[in-house]
């Protein structure tokens, strides 16, 4: 496996993190993404500012209660009839803005994370180099997901915290004053708000004693999770052969050995949520009631009035609950910063990829495009990722037109194949692309995108390129016309289609697009030599002045070709073509 260069540690990766995702509010619509963060922020402190005036509320009700003042009771209703409008209208905006920052920032990040994840065969490579960018696919679609949403919604409830607590530390010490310790003149200067700082304390402390086992217990049930949906899908997919070979007794088995995992560790759960449930119970109930109890005193002396005594025993509420925001988000935190380091890992792998293409030219295979209509190979050396060298010293020259069939050892010339398609940047050498006229590349089993078949058929190009007739025709020359009367289906083809069809499909495709430049990696394999003979006597017909180069190890086809490339790992000197010199040496 290659290791990339300027891959940075672990331990880094957040702050890397940052850097990456911070420019979204510098990006082309910086401004309108800048209106929705202030107007975020407004709607916040708005929020806030509804809370305090109901904790207010909540005095003055309960005061108008004591005084039996029908008058002001009315208007309490009145205020409260306000105050609910404006709470659902802030609610509803708040929602609606910090949903559009979520999806417009994760479109953002996605497009930024894809653009070098689908570019220059970074997607191919980097399955051969070294580094956690395991699942790519899942890091853009689930990770980047994860970590735009929790993000904000984290830094939301973070501020709103953050302004809970001072608003309410502030109306705490207001309404409640000081106390004197029980049997002692020492006077205490904010009780409550001590009081609410130990009760969250407390809290957060046997909240993480007892969410270990929980943690535990979770990772282990998501793992059992796992196996069970991989031993499904695995059945899918295999569905054929389990079928031919009748093995649904042993495949229902090990669905039910692994059914039997997941129950096991679902009841593991499930003690382990008895401790954090049974302490969160107990936590909310005691919440409402605890600063109550601790102020009825003052409120029995007469220092301290209804209405008083429920507004700050709300605020004790309010300011217990920012104070737990730390252990109430553990979770998402701990997800969020998973996913942003999932992400990380993956961009920076990419960014060494892009770090190994600009290296010096001796280090890689250069590849350049040519102002000549021939294709050069020029002492050109491919190599494994891992440094081991396939073949060295190669030197063709292919003109416009010629046919030429490479043969020898598959692992060189699939290697060629990849080279000249820019995925193998490893070796050393230069490959000259001829000038202007377009190239395909048909590798031995074409992908077929999820689609209409006319899409399939058009890739990658868009669909509704070329006409009904022209596919038609493409189809009659690949000895697939039987599927034009399903061009505007649509169904997953690369599990439908027999792999014949879907290798006379891409066949097809050359017929439709006709490229000046066709490179072929066994793409009849499935075929026996007759009608390998015939896809070529069509590739003739079709694209008479096409240059085609084709892999193929199928004997008596060299009638079709004008030359042919032999590429083994031998230790002797081999000699191609028209006497082109070629050494090849054997693995270390």
């Amino acid at each position: 496996m290659l290791r990339l260069p300027g891959v940075r540690q672990p331990p880094k990766l957040h702050w890397q993190f940052l850097r990456l995702v911070m420019p979204y509010w510098n990006c082309a619509q910086k401004w309108k993404v800048r209106g929705f963060t202030l107007a975020l922020l407004l709607l916040t402190l708005a929020q806030v500012a509804l809370v305090i005036w109901m904790n207010y509320w909540n005095r003055a009700l309960f005061d108008a209660l004591e005084a039996k003042s029908p008058d002001r009771l009315i208007m309490q209703i009145g205020t409260f009839v306000v105050i609910l409008l404006l709470t659902v209208g802030v609610t509803a905006l708040h929602m609606r803005t910090k949903r559009w920052l979520q999806l417009d920032w994760r479109k953002w990040l996605t497009e930024k994370v894809l653009d070098k994840w689908m570019t220059h065969g970074h997607h191919y490579q980097l399955q051969l180099t070294e580094g956690e960018h395991d699942n790519p696919d899942g890091r853009i679609a689930e990770d980047v997901h994860v970590v735009t949403e929790s993000a904000i919604s984290l830094t939301h409830s973070l501020v709103y915290s953050l302004l809970i607590f001072g608003s309410f530390a502030d109306i705490l010490l207001t309404v409640t004053g000081s106390v004197n310790l029980p049997g002692t003149a020492l006077l205490v200067p904010g009780y409550m708000v001590i009081l609410a700082l130990a009760y969250a304390a407390a809290g957060t402390f046997f909240g993480l004693l007892l969410g270990r086992p929980l943690i535990k217990a979770t990772n282990k049930l998501q793992t059992a999770e796992a196996n069970f949906r991989f031993g499904l899908a695995h059945a899918r997919e295999s569905s054929e052969s389990i079928a031919l070979m009748q093995g649904e007794d042993a495949e229902r088995r090990s669905s039910n050995t692994h059914f039997a995992e997941l129950g096991h560790r679902w009841y593991r759960q499930t003690l382990a949520y008895l401790g954090i449930v049974s302490f969160s119970s107990g936590y909310g109930v005691l919440l409402p009631v605890f600063p109550i109890l601790v102020m009825a005193p003052q409120y029995i002396s007469g220092s301290m009035t209804l209405g008083v005594l429920m507004q700050a025993a709300q605020a004790f509420q309010q300011l217990t609950s920012a104070l737990s925001w730390p252990i109430d988000n553990l979770a998402e935190l701990a997800r969020c910063r998973a996913s942003a380091d999932r992400v990380m890992s993956l961009y920076n792998d990419l960014l060494g990829l892009e770090e190994l293409a600009a290296e010096p030219q001796a280090d890689r295979i250069s590849l350049v495009q040519s102002n000549k209509p021939e294709l050069v190979l020029r002492d050109l050396c491919i190599a494994n990722p891992d440094g081991q060298v396939l073949i060295e010293g190669l030197n063709v020259v292919i003109q416009p037109g010629e046919r030429v069939l490479i043969s020898g050892d598959p692992t060189v010339t699939i290697g060629l194949f990849k080279v000249l398609a820019g995925l193998w940047p490893w070796g050393h050498g230069e490959v000259r692309l001829p000038a202007g006229p377009s190239i395909c590349f048909l590798p031995q089993r074409p992908f077929l995108p999820v689609g209409s078949l006319c899409s399939a058929l058009s890739y990658p190009q868009p669909a509704g390129t070329f006409t009904s007739v022209a596919m038609q025709h493409a189809l009659e020359c690949a000895g697939i016309a039987w599927l034009a009367a399903r061009l505007d289906e649509v169904d997953n083809w690369q599990s439908v289609l027999p792999l014949r069809a879907q290798q006379r499909l891409g066949i097809a495709r050359l017929f439709l697009q006709q490229p000046a430049w066709v490179f072929i990696e066994e793409a009849a394999s499935a075929y026996e030599s007759k009608g390998e003979d015939y896809l070529m006597d069509m590739l003739h017909r079709e694209l008479p002045e096409a240059t085609l180069m084709a892999i193929s190890f199928q004997t008596g086809l060299d009638r079709h070709y004008q030359r042919r490339l032999l590429l083994n790992h031998l230790p002797q000197e081999q000699f191609v073509g028209y006497g082109t010199p070629l050494r090849a040496l054997r693995k270390s």
